[in-house]
């Protein structure tokens, strides 16, 4: 599925979702019609039949078939450690409301490598939203956490959410404001 259909969705079993931007938890009652409006980063992002915009865990939208799993396979043993490699974890995190990950929107602040003692790498992000007032703060800190951790030799990673300085428009890259229209 693309980021650009809508397409109506049966949901073959009851699940938890995340309302948006609420963040507060739904549950989905199984034979709900749900409309699916974006499948990107793992998770679905739907309307419900009463209208709220919630995101589906990545975990439901892959047993239910609405989205395929990003890969969460790490390099095996003897391969560097590379910070791009960081940053390219950080772009399968994804709004739920905007079809842009956090990178090219220009959430990410600040990304910092610092070595310890056994050889690994502790990774520290300073991440922002698009609203101080955005309840999916945590969704996507927990979820940006879990695709650095998958970098070979990173064996700690610590997502921290900043708004200062608050996020603004001129922070998105060159691509997203492409694809949002923006220029």
């Amino acid at each position: 599925m693309d980021s650009g259909r809508y397409n109506i969705f049966e949901l073959p079993r009851s699940c938890q979702a995340t309302v948006i931007p609420g963040g507060q938890l739904m549950l989905l009652e199984e034979g709900e019609q749900v409309v699916v409006t974006q499948t990107l980063g793992g998770s679905a992002t739907v309307q419900t039949s009463i209208g709220y915009l919630v995101r589906i865990s990545p975990e439901d939208s892959a047993a239910f078939g609405l989205a395929a799993p990003v890969a969460d396979t790490v390099l095996g043993d003897g391969v560097p450690f590379d910070m791009e490699q960081v940053m390219g974890r950080l772009k399968n995190v994804f709004d739920p409301e905007i079809p842009i990950n956090v990178v090219d929107l220009g959430l990410i602040y600040g990304c910092e490598a610092l070595l310890l003692d056994d050889g690994s790498y502790r990774i520290d992000v300073k991440m922002s939203m698009t609203a101080p007032g955005c309840g999916m703060g945590d969704v996507l800190k927990n979820d940006a956490q879990a695709e650095v951790k998958l970098v070979a030799g990173v064996s700690e990673a610590d997502v921290e959410l900043v708004w200062d300085p608050p996020w603004s428009q001129d922070r998105m890259s060159d691509a997203a404001r492409l694809q949002l229209g923006m220029f």
